[in-house]
C-alpha cells in the first residue's frame, strides 16, 4: 500500500537516448533495433540523416537543458528534489542510472518520461525499461513510480498552443488560406489498437487549435517517421503526402505543431525541418513550424506540478474531456508484440 512505502526523495527522467557523435550512430541504433536481426549494413543506411547532423542527436542535449530547469522549478517551488536522467538506448542508459541512485541512497523516486501519450513505445516499454533496469541492479534498486501520460495537462497544452500562436506570427499567408498540420509518430495499427494513442493525439490537437488557431483555419492531424516492414499497416496520412494533397486542393500555407513531441529531437530535426520543408518549397507551400515544448519554462512548472501532485496523491488538473490516466496503469494496458521481421 501506499503508506508502506518509503518517502519519495528523487526525481527520474526517463528519455529515449541518441548518439553524440559519428562513433556512436550505429551502436546506438542496434540499441534500438536489439533482437530484430538487422545487419550492420541496413543501419548505416538508416543512421545517414544523424550523419547529416555530424551524428549528433539533439535529444540528450535537450534532457540536459530539461534536467537543468528541472533542478531549478523544484529547488524553487519544491519539492526540493534531487534530478537524475536515464535513456532506453544511449548513455546514461537507465540501469547505470538507477545503480548510481542506490549508491546514492535514493530508495523511492518518480520518473517521469518524453513522451506525453499512451502507447506501447512511448509509456508501456518505458514500465518494462524500469522493471528490467531494476532486475538488472538487484535488491538494492530504488521502487521507480513512473507518472502517467500528460497530453492533457495544462502546461504542455498551453505551452504548445503558445508556441503555434508563435509560428502564426511568422507565416506571411492570411489565415483563411492556412491550414494548422498536427503531427505525431507514427505507429503501427495493431499497436493503435491496442492504447488511446490516436484519441489523446485529437484530443491535445483540438485543445491547441482552441487556443492557438485564428478565425477560419482549420486543422488536421498527421503522421510521421514511421518505420518497420512496407507490408505493416502503420497509421496515416504521412505528413509530406498530407502537404502535397493540401497544395493541390489550393491551400497557400501551414503551420506544422509536433503535437506528439516533447523535444525537437531529430525526427522533428530531420523529418520536419528537413524533409516535409523541402516538399513544401518543392510544390511552392510557404511552411511554419511551432516548436516542441521543450524546456520551456510553463512546461517545466507542469512538470514540477505533476509530481507534486503525485507524490501527495492527488489527482492533477487535465483540460479537455477525457482527464488524467489512471495510476498505476491497468494490467496489460498498451500491451503489444513488436513484429519483428527477418535478416535481409
Amino acid at each position: 500500500m501506499r503508506h508502506e512505502l518509503p518517502p519519495v526523495d528523487a526525481v527520474l527522467l526517463l528519455s529515449f537516448g541518441g548518439p553524440e557523435g559519428p562513433d556512436d550512430v550505429v551502436p546506438f541504433l542496434q540499441n534500438v533495433t536489439r533482437g530484430r536481426n538487422i545487419p550492420r549494413e541496413r543501419l548505416e543506411e538508416v543512421g545517414k540523416h544523424y550523419f547529416q547532423f555530424g551524428g549528433v542527436s539533439p535529444i540528450n542535449a535537450q534532457c540536459r537543458e530539461l534536467v537543468t530547469a528541472l533542478r531549478v522549478e523544484l529547488a524553487r517551488h519544491g519539492p526540493d528534489l534531487p534530478v537524475y536522467w536515464g535513456n532506453r538506448n544511449w548513455h546514461p542508459l537507465l540501469a547505470d542510472t538507477l545503480a548510481q541512485m542506490a549508491d546514492n541512497g535514493v530508495r523511492r523516486a518518480v520518473a517521469v518520461a518524453t513522451s506525453a501519450y499512451s502507447s506501447y513505445s512511448g509509456c508501456r516499454q518505458y514500465l518494462d525499461d524500469i522493471d528490467h533496469a531494476r532486475a538488472a541492479v538487484g535488491e538494492r534498486a530504488p521502487i521507480v513510480e513512473k507518472l502517467p501520460p500528460f497530453y492533457n495537462h495544462p502546461g504542455f497544452i498551453e505551452t504548445m498552443a503558445a508556441h503555434t500562436r508563435d509560428a502564426f506570427a511568422r507565416i506571411r499567408v492570411a489565415p483563411t488560406q492556412t491550414r494548422m498540420v498536427f503531427t505525431a509518430h507514427s505507429i503501427p495499427t495493431a499497436m493503435a489498437a491496442a492504447c488511446d494513442y490516436e484519441a489523446e493525439l485529437r484530443e491535445a490537437s483540438a485543445l491547441v487549435a482552441e487556443r492557438a488557431a485564428p478565425p477560419g483555419c482549420a486543422w488536421d492531424l498527421v503522421f510521421q517517421s514511421r518505420s518497420g516492414p512496407p507490408t505493416q499497416p502503420w497509421l496515416k496520412p504521412d505528413v509530406c503526402d498530407h502537404l502535397r494533397a493540401l497544395r493541390d486542393a489550393g491551400v497557400a500555407g501551414v503551420v506544422v505543431v509536433p503535437i506528439g513531441f516533447v523535444a525537437d529531437h531529430m525526427e522533428v530535426k530531420y523529418d520536419l525541418d528537413t524533409q516535409a520543408r523541402e516538399v513544401a518549397n518543392k510544390i511552392g507551400l510557404e511552411m511554419e513550424r511551432a516548436l516542441a515544448v521543450g524546456a520551456a519554462p510553463t512546461f517545466v512548472a507542469g512538470l514540477r506540478e505533476l509530481l507534486a501532485y503525485h507524490i501527495e496523491g492527488r489527482c492533477p488538473p487535465t483540460l479537455g474531456t477525457r482527464g488524467p490516466r489512471p495510476f498505476p496503469c491497468r494490467p496489460g494496458c498498451c500491451a503489444y508484440t513488436p513484429q519483428r521481421p527477418s535478416p535481409r
